[in-house]
């Protein structure tokens, strides 16, 4: 399928002074919780809640600050989610897609709202 990027917004929603950053994300289902390298932590300041062992992509566990809340937009959908501290890009992983019912297009390898529900994001609460 190749890379897939998105255009999307964090804010820190604690802290209405700090300006929301537009960023650069990988998009990875593969991946469960958002990542934001540490300089997006010192922008954006969340508050630390726990720590998690996270596995990396060569199998060494690390355990890495999780923080939070951030809040997260994209195009009409917005979602609020912790984030580990790791790594050296964005990644928006499964937990904040799930929840702004967003969808990867693999053909054209980009990000978007699920076209079943373009206007409102969509959960399943049984």
């Amino acid at each position: 399928m190749g890379l897939v990027n998105a255009k999307i917004i964090l804010r820190n929603p604690r802290v209405e002074k700090l300006k929301p950053l537009e960023v650069d994300a990988l998009v990875d289902y593969g991946v469960v919780h958002p990542c934001i390298p540490e300089h997006v932590q010192i922008q954006l300041k969340p508050e630390e809640i726990d720590k998690k062992e996270v596995i990396l992509a060569d199998g060494e566990r690390k355990l890495v600050p999780y923080v939070g809340p951030i809040e997260i937009r994209f195009r009409n959908r917005i979602g609020f989610a912790g984030a580990l501290v790791v790594g050296d890009q964005i990644l928006l992983g499964a937990i904040p897609m799930e929840d702004m019912d967003l969808v990867i297009i693999p053909k054209k390898r980009i990000l978007d709202v699920n076209p079943d529900s373009p206007n409102v994001a969509t959960s399943i609460a049984k």
